[in-house]
């Protein structure tokens, strides 16, 4: 890992500690409720690999926090800035593609700010997300098509795209030139009991 991502690693296997400790969970009751192996419970708490979003996005939800409890400053502030080149990379491709999460609000209804860039034949496939989230993207460069269930939609530079992230999706870039967009990600009722499912953002 870079150092850059190994001292993120190391921040989020600290908070997925400390969240976990603080409802008395053992790892085996973590790995069971988000679903993912005891072994990549010890792994994210260890700092030792560099988890998927998905991943993040079970193990956050199985401990009722958002996802950007995980990677962003703690403590209460009245404004959370992001600086240039700050944000959290919690997803890359080898052709250069990053997903990056640079701003998002806490539970109990969260709100995701990401930076995406997808390098040429780049496509990141996400499962459903938890009943009621929706999603929202904006290209800023490039073309992209984005695939929500049985339908697909081109975009170009300036266009815009508005769907319920509760089902199976995708973001690909079918170009051979790198493509850029935001996408904010809304989930209601992060920690609320209320959530029926784990998701794979």
């Amino acid at each position: 890992m870079e150092d850059g991502t190994a001292g993120l690693a190391v921040t989020i296997g600290a908070r997925v500690r400390q969240a976990r400790q603080s409802r008395r969970w053992t790892l085996d009751q973590l790995a069971d409720v988000a679903g993912v192996s005891r072994r990549m419970v010890v792994n994210v708490e260890q700092g030792a690999v560099n988890p998927s979003v998905g991943t993040l996005l079970r193990i956050s939800d199985a401990l009722g926090v958002g996802l950007p409890s995980l990677v962003e400053p703690s403590g209460p502030r009245p404004l959370s800035v992001t600086r240039r080149g700050e944000g959290a990379v919690l997803w890359r491709s080898e052709s250069g593609g990053r997903g990056v999460l640079v701003a998002g609000t806490e539970k109990p209804d969260v709100v995701e700010l990401w930076d995406w860039t997808l390098g040429a034949g780049d496509t990141h496939v996400s499962e459903a997300h938890t009943a009621g989230t929706k999603e929202l993207v904006q290209v800023q460069q490039g073309s992209i098509t984005i695939t929500v269930g049985d339908h697909s939609v081109s975009l170009e530079a300036g266009d815009a795209v508005a769907f319920g992230g509760d089902v199976a999706h995708s973001y690909g870039n079918p170009g051979t030139q790198e493509a850029r967009f935001s996408l904010a990600v809304f989930e209601p009722g992060v920690g609320s009991g209320r959530r029926s499912e784990v998701h794979d953002g």
